[in-house]
């Protein structure tokens, strides 16, 4: 393949079919956004989708990415920090 053939860095291509979300490929719905729980569209017009705009987006991003969300993990049985060791 010669570098002329292959596409620009920058350059937008199309997704193919199987490539696009389910839910993406029909029409926009009415959906709540996650993080302020104002009304939204969710489809392929708002590119913040599920959340109604970038400011919500990027606040459940920073909210992840401090560790503010935590799942929570069952007790190691062989971790007792409790027990007596005799």
């Amino acid at each position: 393949m010669r570098l002329s053939d292959a596409a620009a860095p920058y350059e937008r291509t199309e997704m193919s079919a199987s490539a696009i979300p389910p839910g993406l490929t029909g029409p926009e719905r009415d959906i709540t956004c996650p993080a302020c729980r104002q009304p939204c569209k969710y489809g392929p017009s708002n590119a913040a989708r599920p959340f109604c705009s970038m400011r919500c987006r990027n606040g459940d991003f920073g909210a992840w990415a401090t560790e503010s969300y935590r799942v929570p993990a069952a007790a190691d049985p062989g971790d007792d920090e409790d027990a007596e060791v005799g």
